[in-house]
């Protein structure tokens, strides 16, 4: 019998390149990878690609994308399959020779992954029988993506937004993400619980990856904040996202905004906000509309860019005062981002959200003579009419001031949108991205040289799931991780078209555009639902993602920071002098003459007309009738009280 701690001989080359070194002991559910800590360079030709191939083959490879690169997929056979006669469908699965990247590091290693579930990284791995192996060749693995904002299925105005959670989950799958986090919008009058509730059976039944939901709050009073909690406590949601637009429909007051976040703070959630001064856009809305603007250019007109930078800089001012940590939702301006990056650099808890939209394509498209492909961008905040933003959005995304990505997938077809054919600002708003969002983001930032394939991964799953707590079940490739990933062709080539896309909807707004870096294989919940351009997906199999409170990467410089602000009185002696009597005049309201405020008309007082004279020739006046004093004696004439006498 062995003591405890030590391993039996037969166990300690288990999974071991060399008898010198033995396979290390587990430690627990997220071992580290043998190795892969001591350094973030590898030695590659020792390595030989991780496979032992000669390198001038791999560089040939690699570099010769004319020809198709196909992906070797190997199902068990002879005594393997004996093994594992009573499954269907084999939950075992080994990738071989791939290139493991995170946001951390990259190294070439093995994986195997049994239940969903990542097991075992190293070389030379043992593993049961039964087992459906995939030969990677040196490429690169990546952490399933995730869409940090969707809209599926979202109702308006009685209408409901075309790609519902099946297929928007099939178009996330066939771009490489394998989670998205959709918007609970509840109507006016419609509880927290029962709108969350309600998108959870429809997510439930149609999604085919791993979900999870914000909640949008609509309105505020008591009972709200009542359900907020129960939401945190019971029902797996740490976000909550609040608007600055839309008037008299979503709109908060500043003050309603101070309360939510004040709420938010406490109860370890993070605060989201839709960023756009709703009160200018409304009668921005209306100026246009007389003018006679009614087509898709009014709706970006409507909508400058300092009205969405303005919101923005105020939602960072009173998540300051709160000390609340700050979610900025679909960042569309360059001025909206320079402020996230400035209050960042001041020390405030804030991030980002560019979206597909934002970083691929600009607003110029509003004034194309095609009404229905003008009203295909409409979305809010707009699509910035300069065309130098996408770049401008892409930089500042590589280099850390812009954090995450988003699609707000919410696209509608175009008999949807014609609502608004002779009112822009009731065109339907939303567009689509969300199986675009990878390869667009590899191609405008990766390709450029502006960011790395570590910093890829950063912003496409990682921070995505280090800030609403999914990490590192999510977001990283390591035991005891979810088996979502990504076998990443950097080389392969596409041209986006709605002829080619999985949208229901008849325009892709990044339509002809070439991008390059797409993905090969793409696993789901240890299963591949993505091969050689075939989806293999089941709808309704995706998993809802309940995710904790006070996450650890965004509380704890919000905890510091509650520390450091403690306020205390100076210290002082009561006053005792003379003080002085005030009274105080109730502040008089000048009386409204809209009916809608003030419904009795109040009597007009007799203006007396100043062009008719006083002056009678029958010398009657018309003040006759005010009785007057005989004489009045001046006290203090005008000039002082002057001796006349003395001035001689």
């Amino acid at each position: 019998m062995s003591t405890a701690g030590e391993v039996p001989a037969f166990f300690k080359s288990m999974g071991s390149d060399s008898p010198a070194r033995p396979r290390q002991q587990f430690c627990g559910m997220f071992c580290p990878v043998e190795g892969s800590s001591d350094s973030k360079t590898l030695d590659f030709d020792a390595l030989s690609m991780c496979r032992g191939k000669s390198d001038s083959r791999i560089i040939d490879r690699q570099t010769d994308i004319s020809q198709p690169r196909k992906v070797e997929i190997r199902e068990s056979t002879g005594k393997e399959a004996l093994q594992n006669l009573d499954d269907k469908r084999s939950d075992r699965l080994l990738i071989k020779g791939g290139k493991i990247v995170n946001d951390d590091q990259s190294f070439c290693a093995d994986i195997y992954m049994e239940d969903g579930v990542i097991k075992q990284i190293g070389e030379n791995l043992i593993v049961p029988g039964g087992v459906k192996t995939i030969d990677a060749h040196g490429r690169m693995l990546l952490p399933g993506g995730i869409d940090v904002h969707t809209r599926f299925q979202m109702p308006d105005r009685g209408m409901t937004s075309a790609d519902d959670f099946y297929q928007g989950t099939k178009a996330a799958l066939a771009g490489g993400t394998t989670m998205i986090i959709d918007h609970v919008i509840p109507e006016p009058g419609v509880s927290l619980i029962s709108a969350f509730e309600q998108w959870r059976e429809w997510a439930d039944s149609k999604s085919c990856c791993d979900y999870s939901l914000h909640v949008d709050i609509t309105e505020w009073h008591k009972g709200i904040q009542e359900e907020m909690e129960a939401l945190v406590k019971d029902h797996g949601v740490n976000s909550f996202l609040v608007y600055l637009a839309y008037k008299d429909v979503f709109q908060l007051t500043d003050a309603q905004v101070y309360e939510v976040f004040s709420v938010i703070r406490d109860l370890g959630a993070i605060a989201q906000v839709h960023a756009e001064n709703g009160d200018i856009v409304a009668e921005e809305q209306r100026r246009m509309l007389e003018q006679g603007i009614s087509g898709p250019e009014g709706h970006v007109l409507s909508r400058p860019e300092e009205v969405e930078a303005e919101a923005v800089n105020r939602s960072v001012t009173v998540a300051n005062q709160t000390n609340c940590p700050l979610y900025i939702t679909k960042v569309m301006s360059k001025s909206a981002a320079d402020i996230i990056a400035q209050a960042r650099k001041k020390g405030t808890v804030v991030y980002g959200e560019p979206i597909t939209a934002s970083l691929g394509t600009d607003g110029s498209h509003y004034w194309s003579k095609n009404w229905a492909k003008a009203a295909a961008y409409v979305t809010s905040p707009p699509l910035s009419p300069d065309p130098t933003t996408p770049d401008y959005l892409n930089s500042l995304l590589s280099c850390g001031d812009l954090q995450v990505t988003g699609s707000a997938h919410c696209p509608f077809n175009t008999a949807q949108r014609a609502v608004g054919k002779d009112d822009f600002s009731l065109i339907p708003e939303g567009v689509n991205g969300t199986e675009e969002r990878m390869s667009i983001i590899w191609d405008k930032c990766v390709v450029t040289g502006k960011m790395d394939e570590n910093q890829f991964v950063a912003v496409t799953s990682t921070n995505a799931a280090k800030i609403f707590n999914l990490y590192p079940r999510k977001g990283r490739i390591a035991v005891g991780s979810d088996a979502d990933l990504v076998l990443w062709d950097p080389d392969i080539t596409k041209i986006i078209s709605a002829k080619s896309h999985n949208s229901t909807v008849e325009y892709n707004i990044f339509e002809g555009t070439e991008v390059r870096g797409g993905p090969l294989v793409v696993i789901s919940q240890g299963k591949i639902v993505l091969e050689e351009g075939t989806l293999h997906t089941t709808e309704g199999s995706g998993r809802f993602m309940a995710r904790k409170p006070f996450p650890d990467y965004v509380y704890k410089r919000i905890k510091a920071r509650s520390r450091l602000a403690e306020l205390r009185g100076v210290p002082r002696g009561l006053y005792d002098g003379p003080v002085c009597e005030v009274s105080v005049t109730p502040k008089t309201m000048t009386p409204s003459t809209s009916a809608k405020t003030s419904p009795a008309k109040q009597p007009n007082q007799p203006v007396r007309n100043l062009h008719q004279s006083g002056f009678s020739l029958s010398g009657a006046q018309v003040d006759d009738n005010i009785p007057r004093r005989n004489t009045q004696r001046i006290v203090a004439p005008p000039g002082g009280r002057a001796n006349i006498t003395s001035l001689g």
